[in-house]
């Protein structure tokens, strides 16, 4: 077996981990849980040991790694291989890159879990290996990455591609960032589902509000089912979320001027229904010239997206 590369996807409660062909072909995936004690002190050694312990299976007794690349929660110096801070796990200052390569003895490339998603969707994925493109996950918060010219855009010190926190409306709602307005507060599933709240007060008669009576909860499902069932209410949060989601993809298009947009993360599990509400709203705010050569889809690899992309930057760095 030739060499292998190596993808680790950290998340709050679980590490997915794989190993994948330099043609972004997954053999082989799995899963550790997430250790938080001590300020994530052991998620390092976790990944590590996990690793090692696959490579002494039958399977891969004969097999080794090129590489690993791992995408992070937080804020990532991808240059230098640091988290500067991932909240959700703890850490702070972690020099990832260069305490996982002690450990491994191969090369170590460390990113925004984010961006080694959307790495991974423009290799084998719904990006087509575009050189210019934008994605975009609406989730409990709303993130996303950038490439352009064939590479994904880190900024100054990391912060490029925070797309959630665009501000899209002055004096809005507060975001977890600490600003107000910002596009992570209509857009994510909270978002919408902040939104269908607010309906349910002031359009007591719609089905949203009897949903919601009878459920004693709604969620972004529920909003989008009955929206395409006709009720008005919820039809309005969906036109609302997909026209502030256009503007800014519209303004965002003009920077980088994309031949995709990806959007993936549990909303757009909507599937048709939030991509055409989205194309209209972003081929109305778009110039035609930035339009017509740009597409909007849902991404394709799921879950998987995070370790493909990791294993990317391995292949990325070594061909």
């Amino acid at each position: 077996m030739s060499e292998l590369l190596a993808g680790v996807d950290i998340g709050g409660t679980t590490v997915k981990i794989g190993f994948i062909t330099k043609n972004g072909d997954i053999i082989e995936k799995w899963e550790i849980p997430t250790d938080l004690t001590n300020e994530g002190v052991h998620i390092i050694p976790d990944i590590w040991a996990s690793i090692e312990s696959k490579l002494q299976t039958p399977s891969f007794k004969d097999a080794s790694i090129k590489g690993i690349g791992v995408g992070a929660p937080g804020f990532v110096d991808a240059h230098a291989g640091i988290i500067a801070e991932a909240v959700n796990i703890g850490w702070k200052d972690i020099h990832l890159a260069e305490e996982l390569e002690k450990l491994a003895n191969v090369p170590v490339y460390a990113e925004n879990d984010a961006n080694i998603a959307v790495l991974g969707e423009n290799w084998v994925g719904a990006g087509n290996q575009s050189r210019n493109l934008i994605a975009i996950t609406l989730g409990t918060g709303v993130g996303g990455g950038i490439i352009a010219n064939g590479s994904i855009l880190n900024g100054a010190n990391g912060m490029a591609g925070e797309i959630g926190h665009i501000e899209v409306l002055e004096n809005g709602y507060l975001c977890n960032c600490g600003k107000r307005g910002c596009l992570e507060t209509i857009t994510s599933a909270t978002g919408i589902v902040r939104q269908g709240m607010e309906k349910v007060q002031t359009n007591p008669d719609s089905k949203l509000a009897k949903l919601f009576q009878s459920e004693g909860s709604i969620t972004t499902q529920h909003i989008f089912e009955l929206a395409k069932q006709g009720d008005q209410a919820s039809k309005e949060i969906i036109d609302y979320t997909a026209d502030v989601l256009g503007k800014a993809m519209a303004n965002m298009s003009m920077i980088i001027n994309p031949s995709n947009i990806l959007i993936g993360g549990g909303v757009s599990n909507a599937g048709d229904y939030l991509i055409d509400a989205v194309t209209k709203a972003f081929r109305k705010h778009a110039l035609p010239r930035i339009s017509e050569v740009c597409t909007i889809k849902v991404c394709q690899l799921g879950n998987d997206a995070g370790i493909i992309g990791g294993a990317y930057l391995v292949y990325e760095n070594n061909s």
